[in-house]
């Protein structure tokens, strides 16, 4: 009976204690260990020794005693869970109040600051690693700064190459320009700007019109083949001497045109001369490389007609008129336009000789486009587009219609 006992034993904790282990039976199986220890030994005539009923109970409190150890193990560590965010409450109420408290611990750190021993080592140890965050967030701006510096010294070294090379390069075409127009005043055909009309002029017109003579020289300059521009009838006392300083300042000395107080009959020969002018009775077919025309320096904001064709018939020259409406179907309004955009006409024409290249420089709001169809029809058209513009019925464009008709029917 002994034997069987012991064997009852083994095999109870060879095959089902180590099964209850795995699978967290451990309580379920002593009741059921204990009633089949003890049928055993009541079938055998009840003969069991009270020394193995001792044993069962001891290993009874074995198997409880690993339960409470694991049982402690995880309040243990949920203890240490909580006094972790405890801490870190603590910490973050330290640094909201001023304390020199870093930004960022670890656990390791904060397992360290709960290990010691005092107060004053606390804060000394929280003081170490705040000062040691610092030292970090010193060290990575510093190396952001240099970064930066160095960023910005590429930047500046490729702006200065950039600077340089352009400057270079401007420098290089003012030159080639300077050596053409240069090579204008001894061999380019002449081109003259009248300035004998300040008397015509308010203050405020002779500085538009030094603004645009300003510009029309620059576009000179930068021409492929430029004129030989002559100032004629320039005075140095005038409002014109004034407002070209207050452009050029000292390079007004250094500018490569003509510039004379002479009348220009005294310079060229009048059979040579044609003055351009808006109320030429005569249309301007060809550009005349070997004649020598002059453009009147005036800006007329109250249009007064007639001033630049009596002072052309006056000293007895040939005058002559942009055909703006044989190539443009022109828009109400004057034919007078910018002495730069006259500059810009003249010397397309002088390059090419195309007029439709050269009326490009007109405003646009002046016509409505280029001619493609014969002049009457066009002129018809503009008619229509003019009555509309104006808003007249339909009744009153056919009672016109009809008077013109038999206008021309009692003609015949």
């Amino acid at each position: 009976m002994q034997s069987a006992n012991v064997l009852l034993k083994k095999i109870v904790r060879s095959s089902v204690l180590p099964f209850a282990a795995r699978h967290g039976m451990k309580k379920d199986l002593f009741p059921l260990s204990r009633t089949l220890s003890l049928s055993l030994c009541l079938k055998q005539d009840n003969s069991c020794n009270p020394s193995e009923k001792l044993d069962l109970d001891a290993w009874k409190k074995v198997m409880k005693s690993g339960l409470q150890e694991e049982v402690s193990e995880t309040v243990s560590e949920r203890k240490e869970l909580s006094t972790l965010a405890a801490a870190r409450e603590i910490l973050e109420m330290w640094r909201l109040a001023g304390r020199s408290v870093p930004e960022n611990i670890s656990e390791e750190q904060l397992k360290t600051f709960m290990e010691c021993p005092s107060k004053s080592a606390k804060k000394k140890y929280l003081k170490y690693l705040h000062l040691k965050e610092l030292y970090k967030k010193n060290d990575k701006r510093k190396l952001d700064d240099k970064r930066e510096r160095r960023l910005e010294r590429s930047s500046k070294t490729d702006e200065t190459r950039r600077n340089s090379f352009v400057c270079l390069w401007a420098n290089c075409m003012d030159r080639a320009y300077s050596w053409r127009v240069a090579q204008s005043m001894i061999f380019g055909q002449p081109l003259v700007f009248d300035m004998s009309y300040e008397k015509d002029m308010s203050v405020r017109e002779v500085a538009n019109t030094v603004r645009q003579m300003v510009l029309s020289e620059a576009c000179n300059r930068r021409s492929v083949d430029p004129f030989h521009i002559h100032f004629c009838n320039f005075k140095d006392d005038s409002l014109y001497h004034k407002e070209f300083i207050k452009h050029y300042r000292e390079a007004w000395g250094k500018l490569l045109i003509t510039v004379t107080d002479q009348c220009y009959t005294d310079i060229f020969p009048k059979d040579k001369l044609i003055y351009l002018t808006a109320d030429s009775p005569k249309v301007m077919k060809t550009f005349d490389h070997d004649k020598i025309y002059i453009v009147g320096s005036m800006v007329d904001r109250s249009i007064k007609t007639g001033v630049s064709l009596a002072q052309a018939k006056r000293l007895g020259l040939e005058t002559a008129a942009l055909p703006l409406e044989k190539y443009l179907l022109w828009n109400t309004g004057a034919k007078n336009l910018t002495l730069d955009q006259m500059m810009h006409i003249l010397l397309t024409l002088k390059d090419t000789g195309d007029w439709k290249k050269a009326l490009e420089f007109v405003p646009k709001r002046k016509y409505f486009g280029f001619v493609s169809k014969p002049v009457h029809e066009l002129k018809k058209t503009l008619n229509l587009i003019n009555t509309l513009k104006l808003g007249k019925r339909q009744e009153e464009v056919r009672k016109q219609f009809a008077k013109n008709y038999s206008k021309k029917l009692t003609q015949k």
